[in-house]
């Protein structure tokens, strides 16, 4: 990973372990607790694809499980995060472009459910049967539904400032790929149509004035 990708990456954790520990654990809503930390890797999986998603996902994980107030085996929410990072980081398309909300909050949904089973299920191979009185069903609504209102404000600046970080052309440098970087991973359509267009009728506006400068070029040689 390069420096840049490990700066923004580490910041972001950071702020979103603390903010979780210290405001949402301690609203003490029905059910599941908002998951930051989560919502933070789906961001970075999203830009960074795969690779990068489950090392990013490892660390989060390992340090939301040495962090206090932590009640459960070490690596538990690592090896969680290790595989929705990863499984996220292969949703990110080839070309980098994500063109409505509908792929990131499908996304969002699945990686709640998926990591609150995960960690469920984990639980109980470590002999932590807390889930099942809780009640694995309403954990994994809440868990889902809390994810899904948070998401909005949260996920699109994540990936606003990865690819702020990124330095190949879908990133932006220079006015015209500033426009493609912003359609390559946003939320909105992207604006290459206008574009193919606009090039489309500078060609042709070309096409028309060599034309008329080669009926110019005859008449001057009659």
């Amino acid at each position: 990973m390069r420096l840049n990708r490990i700066l923004l990456s580490t910041a972001l954790v950071v702020v979103a372990l603390v903010v979780q520990v210290t405001v949402l654990a301690r609203l003490h809503l029905p059910g599941a607790v908002p998951d930051l930390l989560l919502l933070v890797v789906i961001g970075l999986a999203l830009v960074y694809g795969h690779t990068s998603g489950a090392l990013l996902g490892f660390c989060a994980g390992l340090l939301a499980d040495l962090a206090p107030p932590a009640d459960h085996a070490t690596g538990r929410y690592a090896l969680v995060l290790c595989l929705v990072g990863y499984a996220v980081g292969l949703v990110r398309p080839e070309n980098g472009r994500l063109r409505s909300a509908t792929v990131p909050m499908i996304v969002v949904v699945v990686a709640a459910i998926g990591s609150t089973l995960l960690y469920a299920g984990v639980g109980s191979l470590v002999g932590d049967t807390s889930a099942r009185h809780v009640g694995l069903t309403g954990l994994l609504f809440s868990a889902a539904l809390y994810d899904l209102l948070l998401a909005p404000f949260t996920v699109p600046l994540i990936m606003t400032l990865a690819r702020r970080t990124e330095n190949d052309p879908l990133a932006g440098e220079g006015p015209s790929t500033m426009g493609g970087g912003e359609g390559a991973y946003g939320w909105l359509g992207g604006g290459g149509r206008g574009s193919r267009i606009g090039g489309q009728r500078s060609g042709l506006l070309g096409k028309s004035a060599r034309n008329r400068s080669g009926r110019m070029k005859g008449a001057k040689r009659l």
